[in-house]
């Protein structure tokens, strides 16, 4: 594990948030992970960008040999997923610890949002292997019942809403936005899904950047509980709900 520190210019809205993130960031659909892997030109090595805490990176050891999980935020790391296949280290998307046309995939997922464009797509020219991949993918906010999604849209827009970091407008916009520079494959259409408790998906939105943002802005004041009580009557009351999210993926190679 690499030593508590994170990297220099690295937009960090995440690492006090890195045991929630741990816990509850939802794990990608097996699916939306084997296609990615399908797309590689081998399955010798992948890089997993802005890793978090190693969903995606534990995932992608299941179709590689090897998988880098680099993130910028060493909190995060040590509440990384461990595998026998992933190495994690703290890097940069933007300057990573892989030689010359190195990997077969990189994948950056609900992350390249807040990279620098430009390096980070020079970067992956430089560690991919001709024909190697670059995968990059998004979620948006759950979707549930008619009830659930009209408390989670008003609380998204008008309570949070003006907390979120500007790069957020790309998740909104379904990555149709972002630079993206690589002949592109096409890609079928996949989602998240989950059945969770009112507490897992509270859980879930204490992770959310905004929600930070909103206490450090209202001297600690927490927006969860009027969420929570919004969302009481509107959830089942066996106590689970199947919650999805629709994923937007962008594919290119090298």
């Amino acid at each position: 594990m690499p030593a508590l520190m994170s990297g220099a210019g690295f937009k960090d809205h995440f690492s006090r948030l890195a045991a929630g993130y741990s816990r509850y960031r939802p794990a990608y659909p097996p699916d939306l992970i084997a296609f990615v892997a399908g797309c590689a030109p081998d399955r010798r090595r992948a890089v997993d960008c802005a890793t978090g805490s190693g969903q995606a990176a534990v995932a992608l050891a299941a179709h590689f040999e090897s998988v880098l999980a680099v993130d910028g935020s060493a909190r995060q790391l040590a509440n990384a997923q461990p595998h026998d296949r992933v190495h994690y280290a703290c890097s940069m998307a933007e300057h990573l610890p892989v030689a010359d046309h190195g990997v077969s995939l990189v994948a950056a997922a609900q992350a390249v949002h807040w990279f620098d464009f430009e390096r980070f797509h020079a970067e992956c020219r430089r560690v991919l292997v001709p024909g190697g991949v670059l995968a990059v993918w998004t979620y948006e906010k759950f979707r549930a019942t008619p009830a659930v999604n009209a408390v989670m849209d008003r609380f998204y827009e008008q309570v949070i809403g003006p907390y979120w970091p500007p790069e957020r407008r790309y998740v909104d916009e379904g990555y149709r936005t972002i630079p993206f520079p690589w002949q592109e494959l096409a890609a079928p259409r996949f989602a998240l899904r989950t059945d969770w408790t009112l507490e897992q998906a509270l859980g879930y939105v204490a992770t959310w950047s905004s929600v930070q943002r909103y206490r450090d802005a209202h001297g600690g004041d927490d927006p969860l509980p009027g969420l929570r009580a919004d969302l009481t009557s509107a959830w089942r009351a066996d106590g689970t709900l199947r919650l999805e999210w629709p994923i937007h993926l962008r594919l290119g190679h090298a």
